[in-house]
């Protein structure tokens, strides 16, 4: 379990691709120990197991399911990635509780400037749509951000402050971009309670 705050990043140094897979190296400054390994990283709001670490450098394995439900399936060298450690229980939750199951990826459908903050508009499947709220949560490449609206066809909008923009990959992101979706967790179960 994770919370979408994300304080450090790294780049895609290395990818390794076989016919349904890939491990890819980042290189980070975010310190890890050997008894690190096996854990779960939030790796752009993907959970993924620390397989090996080398250096400033730490690996992942990326199953086929992990590349047909993930922005993983575009990874690049060089690629800029949010990282996250689990949480402890009795950890202050800062942003929201995120699971590191990425439901969907969506696009970036338009990035303005409002005032000081960023305005990031996303478009996710029309299926998914009632998994929006406004005023709720949502993770996007692992960031913990809230819902500012909702709009037609499954694009809705975030704010996004310069001290979060500074601290993520979300500075970096374009028109037409991929990017990782959870949704909110307690929004799923209810669903699933009242269905």
């Amino acid at each position: 379990m994770f919370n979408g705050i994300i304080y450090k990043t790294g780049k895609v140094s290395r990818i390794e691709k076989s016919s349904n897979s890939r491990i890819i190296s980042i290189r980070t400054t975010l310190k890890f120990k050997k008894s690190d390994i096996g854990s779960s990283i939030a790796c752009n709001g993907a959970c993924l197991t620390l397989i090996k670490i080398k250096q400033n450098q730490i690996y992942f394995y990326l199953s086929k399911e992990t590349l047909s439900k993930t922005a993983f399936k575009n990874v690049k060298l060089n690629d800029v990635i949010n990282l996250e450690k689990s949480i402890n229980y009795g950890t202050k939750v800062s942003g929201h509780y995120v699971q590191g199951h990425v439901d969907t990826t969506g696009r970036v459908k338009k990035i303005s400037k409002l005032n000081n903050n960023w305005v990031f508009k996303f478009q996710i499947p029309k299926k998914d749509k009632d998994n929006l709220i406004e005023k709720g949560s949502v993770s996007i490449n692992g960031v913990s951000l809230t819902i500012a609206k909702v709009l037609n066809n499954g694009i809705f909008e975030v704010s996004v402050i310069p001290h979060t923009l500074k601290l993520t990959n979300l500075l970096y992101l374009k028109n037409n971009d991929l990017v990782n979706v959870e949704y909110d967790i307690f929004l799923k179960y209810f669903k699933k309670i009242l269905s």
